[in-house]
């Protein structure tokens, strides 16, 4: 009786453990974010309470839809702390993400937050990569309504697959979710990762390896 008690409470305690593995509670009604300030520890110091008014919790702009014709065909408009100082400390950060026809998010990383995107209008192909042993492939065509959740840290992509422009908001459980771009971050780090490495990664000759260096 008394190892299934104890196992009961090893249970209970990583799962809360695993609850906390974002950013943390505010400790007080809010933090609104001070960006003259000259100290960054985890976020903004903290304004003045008796100054903070009502547009340092408003933004408006998100239903202009965003430029999209570069190689990508995507173009964003990313809301943090910095630009709603009332987000500071409450653990969510959001963007306006437009894709022209054809438009890819190319597959990258936020490690610091879990990612939720809903479908303005337009189409949206999504995908996500399971990590080792699987590396299973879970993804889903969206259309306008529909909503797709995205686990933090796993490497994700979009892509519009009609033939008209495609808008969706993308909400993040974090103020500052990080963004790693796979392709960017292997073949343009500064200063490079060695050829000879990446080529035995990918298992293909070094000058390919060269060639896809010099687009980035």
């Amino acid at each position: 009786m008394a190892s299934k008690m104890l196992l009961s409470v090893l249970l209970f305690a990583s799962i809360c453990t695993l609850a906390f593995a974002f950013d943390n509670s505010p400790l007080q009604d809010f933090c609104v974010a001070d960006t003259t300030g000259q100290v960054r520890v985890n976020g903004f110091p903290c304004k003045d309470p008796k100054q903070v008014q009502a547009n340092d919790f408003f933004f408006t702009g998100l239903h202009l839809p965003t430029n999209t014709s570069n190689p990508s065909g995507l173009g964003s408009n990313i809301i943090t702390a910095t630009r709603l100082p009332g987000l500071n400390t409450l653990g969510i950060s959001l963007a306006r993400v437009d894709f022209a026809p054809s438009g890819v998010s190319s597959p990258h990383i936020h490690p610091r937050a879990t990612e939720v995107v809903t479908i303005l209008e337009g189409t949206l192909e999504m995908g996500f990569v399971t990590s080792l042993p699987d590396n299973r492939l879970i993804s889903k065509v969206l259309n306008k309504g529909d909503v797709f959740g995205v686990p933090p840290g796993l490497i994700h992509y979009a892509r519009n697959p009609g033939k008209s422009n495609t808008a969706c908001i993308v909400a993040f459980s974090s103020q500052s979710p990080g963004f790693l771009l796979i392709p960017q971050a292997v073949f343009g780090s500064n200063p490079n990762i060695s050829s000879d490495i990446l080529a035995k990664s990918f298992q293909v000759d070094e000058n390919i390896i060269s060639q896809i260096k010099a687009k980035f």
